[in-house]
């Protein structure tokens, strides 16, 4: 089984009627061309299957293009962008249109910008997957009591620097279902995450992760069992949290 994702970056003109669509010169920054006052949209659509045995193509990304476009363009300029219901009824019907397109369609995600996100899979459609990114510094140290100096340097290398060594995380709370407004997830994740974790040293200065070792495994599963109450009982699911350490090295955690 192949997996296939394209993004295409949009520029949503304000007026109500969508531009003839012109050769494409630079896909990469979004299209229409950005002239400064559009919203600026990312839609990323993930096909799966078996690919053409002529072509080697899953899906031509060219059509990908010309369909999320020509198709969703409309959607997304008559669409109240500022409005969270709004924009899961939009991705809901973004899906829909593109499955319609392809059979083979496994998800669709909308990003209003690179820390906001809806998406909808094909197994739990019509639910609405929304994702907030957060961040916050801390410092740890990776070590094992039970082992020996000699063993934790050799696992752990200049990670197990006594002093610890910090990172500046980022942090994506992702939550299906029933939305919460924006400022309810905000408030909520920083009471039970970033004012707990916030410029600490995660193995002195704070109770959860005294006796855990505090990887980014450990880090992302921890923050999940500390969120999952609250925003339950405010009337939503938490799908996953996801966190990076670096730019490289990230985990996702979900239940």
């Amino acid at each position: 089984m192949f997996r296939l994702t394209r993004e295409v970056r949009l520029a949503v003109p304000p007026a109500a009627s969508t531009p003839p669509l012109a050769p494409v010169r630079n896909g990469y920054g979004g299209f229409p061309p950005l002239e400064g006052f559009e919203r600026f949209v990312v839609v990323q659509v993930t096909l799966a299957g078996e690919p053409d045995a002529q072509s080697g193509y899953l899906v031509n990304i060219k059509q990908i293009d010309e369909v999320v476009r020509r198709d969703g363009l409309p959607l997304l300029q008559e669409c109240a962008l500022r409005q969270p219901g709004s924009v899961a009824d939009l991705t809901r019907g973004v899906f829909e249109r593109f499955r319609h397109r392809w059979p083979q369609l496994e998800e669709t995600r909308i990003h209003l910008s690179p820390f906001t996100g809806f998406s909808v899979q094909a197994k739990e459609f019509p639910m609405v997957r929304f994702s907030q990114k957060f961040e916050f510094s801390a410092a740890h140290r990776l070590h094992n009591p039970e082992l020996s100096a000699e063993a934790n340097a050799a696992l752990f290398g200049k990670c197990n620097n006594p002093n610890g060594h910090g990172h500046n995380y980022e942090l994506q709370v992702t939550l299906r279902g029933e939305m919460i407004p924006i400022q309810s997830l905000e408030e909520i994740v920083s009471t039970s995450v970033l004012q707990r974790f916030d410029h600490k040293f995660l193995n002195k200065d704070t109770s959860e992760f005294r006796d855990l070792n505090p990887t980014v495994e450990n880090i992302a599963r921890t923050i999940y069992l500390l969120l999952r109450p609250p925003l339950t009982q405010a009337g939503t699911e938490l799908a996953a949290v996801t966190v990076w350490e670096t730019a490289k090295t990230w985990c996702e955690y979900w239940e």
